[in-house]
This record gives structure tokens, sequence and C-alpha cells, in this order.
């Protein structure tokens, strides 16, 4: 992509953010929450909610009004793959479009659902190579809070390939005024992951006793568990990818990992619950800020842009703390799991 390209594409996704969030918003606000839980649909990818139709709407109706004609697009995105190729401008052929985009309209819904914790929209931005599409041609990528209802603020992070930390465009926007400011984002600087978040995806019950065995064998190798009088170690579920890596963008975790599909695979349990290619569309974030991003082999995350593919990941806040736990986490992988069958790499 050329640079001027890539700036006009993180502008749009950056609109097309901020309206889902507005629209979300304001139609969940006229239902009692319980509501929004109501199931609409489930498909090979996950479970869609009453909410989820709130930014589908939203966002059909934005690539239809406000995607520029001169950047024919294919959509992806959960819930679109059963109606064959989605193409903007309205008309294109297939074969026409220059870019691939790959959303998730509402990642988090199980949060936001109840008002417990924000949801994101995630979006990102390839250009086109058809069925050799994978999440690693990514060179545009926004995410854009979708607040509870008792917040007062709303974030929203954007870049592309190459801007590095200081070219990320970080805005807060106020809910009540739409006023807008700056905000820097300052990753984890920790050598080590005493004192502070550390931890795996676990929030259902199928993988769960694998994967929390799995951890505890990681910190007690690392010399960090059972070692102090009060634990060192603290763990959160946020069930929302973007929220996670928000979460390490911020400097709020040191480390997180999602290897639901290698565990689910291992007990063969279904893999349909598990991270998604529309779910790191914003690992490019991750790695413009500074943060190391990659499977839990320790390669690069890997997926074609689809919708069903089961992803696994890691991130560390930086380098020094990767280069400490990275050794420690793919030998325990390999103890665990069997590399031929390994997610995301």
């Amino acid at each position: 992509m050329e640079l001027g390209e890539k700036e006009v594409i993180r502008k749009l996704l950056c609109d097309l953010g901020t309206v889902v969030q507005r629209h979300v918003t304001q139609e969940s606000s006229k239902v009692e929450s319980r509501s929004l839980a109501e199931v609409s649909e489930i498909t090979e990818a996950d479970t869609i909610y009453r909410i989820d139709k709130f930014s589908e709407d939203a966002l059909l109706a934005w690539f239809e009004q406000k995607w520029s004609d001169d950047l024919p697009v294919e959509l992806i995105a959960e819930g679109l793959e059963d109606d064959g190729p989605v193409v903007f401008p309205n008309g294109t052929r297939l074969e026409d479009t220059k870019f691939k985009v790959i959303i998730d309209p509402i990642d988090g819904t199980r949060e936001l659902m109840y008002d417990k914790r924000s949801a994101w929209v995630i979006a990102g931005v390839a250009p086109q190579r058809f069925q050799d599409n994978r999440i690693g041609d990514i060179e545009v990528s926004m995410i854009t809070e979708l607040p509870t209802s008792k917040q007062r603020y709303a974030d929203q992070i954007s870049g592309y390939k190459g801007c590095g930390r200081e070219g990320l465009i970080c805005e807060r926007t106020d809910i009540g005024s739409g006023e807008k400011s700056q905000f820097r984002l300052r990753p984890s600087t920790a050598s080590n992951v005493e004192h502070g978040v550390a931890a795996f995806v676990k929030f259902f019950p199928e993988g769960k006793e694998l994967i929390a065995r799995f951890e505890t064998d990681l910190w007690r190798r690392l010399g960090v568990y059972g070692e102090h009088k009060s634990p060192v170690i603290f763990d959160d579920q946020y069930i929302s990818t973007a929220g996670q890596m928000y979460e390490l963008l911020v400097g709020h975790y040191r480390f997180y990992g999602d290897m639901r599909p290698d565990a689910l695979q291992s007990i063969g349990a279904s893999e349909s619950l598990t991270c998604h290619p529309y779910d790191v569309g914003a690992g490019l974030l991750l790695k413009e800020a500074g943060c190391v991003y990659e499977s839990p082999w320790g390669d690069e995350v890997d997926a074609p842009m689809d919708t069903t593919t089961s992803v696994s990941w890691v991130a560390y806040a930086n380098r020094e703390l990767a280069d400490s736990i990275r050794p420690v986490l793919t030998d325990l992988m390999s103890h665990y799991f069997s590399s031929k069958d390994k997610k995301g790499s």
C-alpha cells in the first residue's frame, strides 16, 4: 500500500468505529440488558446475540454510504460469510477489488450485553490477495471502544504498518459532548511479571483445567509460583481480544495469551468458541507499539483472513519480558501439545 492510501484508509476505519460506537450506544440504551443477551443466531464461527445485530446494521449502512469508490474492497465479517463475497462500492466485481477488510463489529459481546465492561470494534485492511490473504497481510488497523452505560469516555487507537508507536493515533472521546483529546500509549517496561497482570484466556469451562495447569507450570518454572507470602501474579479474564490487546497497549497487562485452540484440540472439544482471525485484526497495533506479538510457539501469528479458523497468540509488553518467558513457554507447549497441530503459526 502507498502511504497516502494507508492514511486515507485509517481515517475511514476510525469514522466507521465512531459510527458503530454511536449506533450501538444509542440502540442499547433503548432496551433492557437482558434483552441484549437474547440469542439471535448460532453460526459456525460464534453465537450471535441481539446486541450483535445492532452493530451489523450500522456496519453495512456505513460501507454503502461512506466507503471510498476509489478503494474497492471485499468485506469479511462474521454473519456475512453465507451470502457470498460482500464488496463495496456496490456492484463491484470481486476480481476488481484492491483491498480486503476484516472486521468484528462487537468484540466482547458478552461483556457489553450485561453492561459489565467495554466491548470493541476491530478492523484491519490488507492489499487484496483473494484466497491467499493471511492475517499478517494487514497494513492498517483500528480498535474503537464500545463503552458501558456508566462510562464517560471511550478510546480509539489506529495506525498502519511502519508508523511506530509515535505514529499511532490515540483519541479519547467524551461520550456526552463528543469532544476528543489525545493520549499516549505506555506498554509496561517491567522486566518481570511480579506484581502485575499476566494471564491466559480461560473464561469458558471447556479447556479451563488444562490451561490452568499449563499456566501453573509456567509460573512455577519461572520461579514466581508459591515463592511469596502473598501472590505476585494477577489474573484478569477480559472476554474481548481487542480489550486484552488494549490493556497491553496502555500498560495494564504485562503478558497475555490465548491458547484455547491448542487446549480444546488436545481434549477433543469443539473449537467454535476460540479466537478467530477477525479478533486479531489489531495485532498490528501491538507490534507498532513495541510489544512482542507472536504465536505460543514463538513464530508469527498466521491464519487466513476468514471468520472460522482458530487462532492462538501471546503478547509480551516488551522484548525483555519475551526473552525471559518465551523459552519456558515454548518448551511447555511442546510437552503439552503437538507441534504438528499448532494453531496461529
